[in-house]
């Protein structure tokens, strides 16, 4: 019968566990008016990255300037009534001394100023509020990052209560994934989150085309009832921007690292009657079977506990044919490189 076979050799295996997952910005913002107003100018252009201070966008001053202006104005008329009644309440001290007028008199003259000094300080917070609405004039950005599509020309009237932002900001690098995985895995995560760092590449929907490696940051506090899974945020320095917010990827978080055990094809595990086999191609090239025990599966290959020996060659395509002591022909032999993509 020809066949195909491999040899069993022993490698370090990585035990991977694969979930999808969505891209998230680390900061997203809605750039929003703080005062109602005509929007006179837009700065940035769409898909620009600014820095943060980097101003946006302007609305018409006029109003606002005028506010301050009054303010200002309302706090020098008050400075100058709190002069005049300063001094008269210094004569009203001196004459009271004389007994030249009554004490009530002071008294109400002291009441005066305090009631001047009040209005002083309120119309300190007046200025402050003013001068605070007017910087709202001009939109800066809160943080650096990616300006997104413009909602609002110049011309419009936008308010604070608006639905719809000015713009998006969004800063992508660094950015995360979030994703989940089976409950049955919590035990394993927290396991090798308490050795270190753990390992998180993210692939593309097809699983196959790496986009970046990052680390596992959390896993979320509770089980998804529901569901049976945990919720994990992993997060990328994205230097190269190739994650993007929204974009579905597969996660694949690294559990741990099986160290010089004995790997075949995963093709060549059987199952029957009593459970898993191999077949197996002898040194007089005929075929006989072997019960075996197996570990995690990381790509194409599976990990074998006990049942095999390192160098024993296994058949890997045409079993079905087989028979016991049967001669075999091999018509091709493969080579075992891992090629992790997930555990099954």
């Amino acid at each position: 019968m020809p066949v195909s076979t491999a040899v069993a050799s022993r490698q370090d295996v990585p035990v991977y566990q694969t979930g999808l997952g969505i891209v998230q910005a680390s900061l997203t913002v809605g750039i929003r008016p703080q005062v109602d107003g005509t929007m006179q100018d837009v700065v940035f252009v769409e898909g620009q990255n600014v820095r943060k201070g980097d101003v946006l966008a302007r609305i018409d001053p006029r109003l606002f300037k005028a506010a301050l202006d009054q303010a200002l104005a309302k706090k020098a008329q008050d400075t100058a009534l709190l002069v005049s009644a300063r001094k008269d309440l210094e004569r009203y001290k001196a004459l009271v001394l004389l007994e030249a007028i009554a004490r009530q008199t002071v008294d109400h003259q002291q009441a005066t100023v305090d009631q001047l000094e009040a209005s002083i300080a309120a119309d300190e917070a007046a200025i402050e509020t003013a001068r605070t609405q007017l910087s709202y004039t001009t939109i800066r950005a809160p943080n650096d990052g990616r300006i997104g599509i413009r909602s609002v020309d110049p011309g419009n009237l936008v308010h604070v209560s608006d639905a719809q932002p000015i713009a998006v900001l969004t800063r992508i690098r660094p950015s995360a994934v979030l994703f989940s995985l089976p409950a049955r895995f919590l035990d394993d995560v927290r396991g090798a989150l308490a050795v270190g760092a753990v390992e998180v590449t993210a692939l593309d929907q097809d699983n196959l085309r790496p986009l970046g490696t990052g680390r596992l940051l959390l896993v979320d506090g509770t089980v998804d009832q529901a569901t049976d899974t945990i919720r994990l945020k992993a997060i990328f320095p994205n230097d190269d921007e190739r994650l993007w917010p929204g974009e579905f990827v597969n996660a694949r978080l690294l559990l741990k690292t099986l160290d010089n055990v004995v790997v075949v094809p995963s093709a060549a595990v059987q199952r029957g009657p009593k459970g898993l086999f191999l077949w197996l191609v002898t040194g007089h090239n005929t075929a006989e079977t072997r019960q075996i025990k197996t570990g995690p599966s990381s790509g194409d290959l599976t990990v074998i506990t006990s049942g095999l020996r390192e160098g024993e060659r296994v058949v890997t395509a045409g079993q079905f044919k087989l028979k016991r002591n049967a001669q075999v022909q091999i018509r091709a032999t493969l080579s075992m490189s891992p090629r992790p993509e997930g555990v099954r």
